[in-house]
Protein backbone atom coordinates (compact mmCIF):
# COMPACT_ATOMS: atom_id res chain seq x y z
CA UNK A 1 0.00 0.00 0.00
CA UNK A 2 1.21 3.49 -0.82
CA UNK A 3 0.11 6.81 0.62
CA UNK A 4 1.07 9.95 -1.27
CA UNK A 5 0.79 13.22 0.63
CA UNK A 6 0.38 16.12 -1.81
CA UNK A 7 1.00 19.49 -0.16
CA UNK A 8 -0.82 22.06 -2.30
CA UNK A 9 1.29 25.18 -1.99
CA UNK A 10 0.68 26.68 -5.43
CA UNK A 11 -2.14 25.01 -7.35
CA UNK A 12 -5.57 24.26 -5.92
CA UNK A 13 -6.91 20.73 -5.75
CA UNK A 14 -9.08 21.44 -8.83
CA UNK A 15 -5.91 21.65 -10.94
CA UNK A 16 -4.02 18.78 -9.31
CA UNK A 17 -6.77 16.15 -9.07
CA UNK A 18 -7.42 15.86 -12.84
CA UNK A 19 -3.72 15.14 -13.41
CA UNK A 20 -3.75 12.37 -10.80
CA UNK A 21 -7.02 11.03 -12.22
CA UNK A 22 -5.56 10.94 -15.74
CA UNK A 23 -2.53 9.01 -14.51
CA UNK A 24 -4.74 6.63 -12.56
CA UNK A 25 -6.85 5.85 -15.61
CA UNK A 26 -3.66 5.44 -17.66
CA UNK A 27 -2.65 2.65 -15.28
CA UNK A 28 -5.99 0.94 -15.89
CA UNK A 29 -7.19 1.75 -12.37
CA UNK A 30 -10.33 3.36 -11.02
CA UNK A 31 -10.43 6.14 -8.44
CA UNK A 32 -12.79 7.13 -5.67
CA UNK A 33 -12.62 10.90 -5.02
CA UNK A 34 -13.80 11.90 -1.55
CA UNK A 35 -14.81 15.32 -0.28
CA UNK A 36 -17.28 15.93 2.52
CA UNK A 37 -18.59 19.15 0.95
CA UNK A 38 -21.21 19.15 -1.82
CA UNK A 39 -19.97 22.43 -3.32
CA UNK A 40 -16.40 21.18 -3.39
CA UNK A 41 -17.45 18.00 -5.20
CA UNK A 42 -19.30 20.14 -7.77
CA UNK A 43 -16.12 22.17 -8.32
CA UNK A 44 -14.08 18.98 -8.71
CA UNK A 45 -16.63 17.61 -11.16
CA UNK A 46 -16.35 20.75 -13.29
CA UNK A 47 -12.56 20.48 -13.21
CA UNK A 48 -12.71 16.87 -14.41
CA UNK A 49 -14.99 17.89 -17.31
CA UNK A 50 -12.78 20.78 -18.41
CA UNK A 51 -9.27 19.53 -17.56
CA UNK A 52 -8.13 19.70 -21.18
CA UNK A 53 -9.92 21.38 -24.09
CA UNK A 54 -9.79 18.27 -26.27
CA UNK A 55 -11.17 15.77 -23.74
CA UNK A 56 -12.91 15.22 -20.45
CA UNK A 57 -12.49 12.72 -17.66
CA UNK A 58 -15.64 10.61 -17.40
CA UNK A 59 -16.95 10.48 -13.87
CA UNK A 60 -20.08 10.34 -11.79
CA UNK A 61 -21.45 10.70 -8.30
CA UNK A 62 -21.83 7.92 -5.76
CA UNK A 63 -25.50 8.76 -5.22
CA UNK A 64 -26.34 8.94 -8.94
CA UNK A 65 -27.63 5.94 -10.90
CA UNK A 66 -25.08 3.26 -11.82
CA UNK A 67 -22.05 4.39 -9.81
CA UNK A 68 -20.41 1.01 -10.50
CA UNK A 69 -19.71 1.95 -14.14
CA UNK A 70 -17.82 5.16 -13.35
CA UNK A 71 -14.02 5.06 -13.70
CA UNK A 72 -13.85 8.13 -11.42
CA UNK A 73 -16.43 8.38 -8.68
CA UNK A 74 -17.09 11.45 -6.53
CA UNK A 75 -18.39 10.77 -3.03
CA UNK A 76 -18.86 12.26 0.40
CA UNK A 77 -17.80 9.00 2.04
CA UNK A 78 -15.43 6.09 1.52
CA UNK A 79 -17.61 3.69 -0.42
CA UNK A 80 -15.93 2.34 -3.58
CA UNK A 81 -19.08 1.37 -5.49
CA UNK A 82 -17.01 1.55 -8.70
CA UNK A 83 -14.49 -1.03 -7.48
CA UNK A 84 -11.75 1.61 -7.19
CA UNK A 85 -8.29 0.55 -6.09
CA UNK A 86 -7.12 4.16 -5.73
CA UNK A 87 -8.63 6.88 -3.56
CA UNK A 88 -8.10 10.65 -3.49
CA UNK A 89 -8.96 12.40 -0.25
CA UNK A 90 -9.55 15.68 -2.01
CA UNK A 91 -10.70 17.71 0.97
CA UNK A 92 -7.48 17.16 2.90
CA UNK A 93 -9.16 15.12 5.62
CA UNK A 94 -7.62 11.76 6.48
CA UNK A 95 -10.00 8.81 6.79
CA UNK A 96 -8.77 5.45 8.11
CA UNK A 97 -11.26 3.70 5.80
CA UNK A 98 -8.91 4.65 2.96
CA UNK A 99 -6.44 2.05 4.19
CA UNK A 100 -8.36 -0.63 2.28
CA UNK A 101 -7.15 0.88 -1.04
CA UNK A 102 -3.91 0.02 -2.84
CA UNK A 103 -2.99 3.68 -3.32
CA UNK A 104 -4.10 6.74 -1.40
CA UNK A 105 -3.66 10.37 -2.37
CA UNK A 106 -4.10 12.88 0.45
CA UNK A 107 -4.37 16.33 -1.13
CA UNK A 108 -4.00 19.02 1.50
CA UNK A 109 -3.29 22.72 1.80
CA UNK A 110 -2.08 24.85 4.66
CA UNK A 111 -5.61 24.91 6.08
CA UNK A 112 -5.59 21.11 6.57
CA UNK A 113 -1.89 20.59 7.24
CA UNK A 114 -2.42 19.69 10.92
CA UNK A 115 -4.57 16.71 9.92
CA UNK A 116 -1.95 15.67 7.33
CA UNK A 117 0.78 15.77 9.98
CA UNK A 118 -1.26 13.58 12.32
CA UNK A 119 -1.88 11.08 9.52
CA UNK A 120 1.83 11.05 8.58
CA UNK A 121 2.86 10.23 12.14
CA UNK A 122 0.13 7.61 12.64
CA UNK A 123 0.93 5.87 9.35
CA UNK A 124 4.65 5.77 10.15
CA UNK A 125 4.02 2.95 12.62
CA UNK A 126 2.20 0.75 10.07
CA UNK A 127 4.04 -2.08 8.37
CA UNK A 128 3.67 -2.69 4.65
CA UNK A 129 2.89 0.95 3.95
CA UNK A 130 5.05 3.36 1.96
CA UNK A 131 4.63 7.08 2.62
CA UNK A 132 5.66 9.75 0.13
CA UNK A 133 5.50 13.49 0.68
CA UNK A 134 5.23 15.69 -2.42
CA UNK A 135 5.44 19.47 -2.44
CA UNK A 136 5.09 21.94 -5.28
CA UNK A 137 8.33 23.62 -6.28
CA UNK A 138 7.59 26.18 -8.95
CA UNK A 139 5.60 24.37 -11.62
CA UNK A 140 6.52 20.80 -10.71
CA UNK A 141 6.09 18.29 -7.91
CA UNK A 142 9.17 17.31 -5.95
CA UNK A 143 9.31 14.45 -3.51
CA UNK A 144 10.68 15.71 -0.26
CA UNK A 145 13.51 13.62 1.13
CA UNK A 146 12.71 12.57 4.66
CA UNK A 147 15.00 14.35 7.05
CA UNK A 148 15.20 14.14 10.78
CA UNK A 149 12.36 16.57 11.41
CA UNK A 150 10.17 15.63 8.44
CA UNK A 151 10.41 11.89 9.14
CA UNK A 152 9.16 12.54 12.65
CA UNK A 153 6.62 15.23 11.93
CA UNK A 154 5.76 14.73 8.26
CA UNK A 155 4.64 17.61 6.10
CA UNK A 156 6.22 20.91 7.01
Amino acid sequence: MQVDFYHLTRDPVERVLPVLATRTLGLGERMLIVSAHTGHRATLSQALWTHTPESFLAHGDLDAPNPQVQPLLLADRVEPANGAGFIALADGIWRDEALSFARIFLLFSDTTIADARKAWVALGAREGLARHYWKQDGGKWVEQTPGKRQDADGPQ
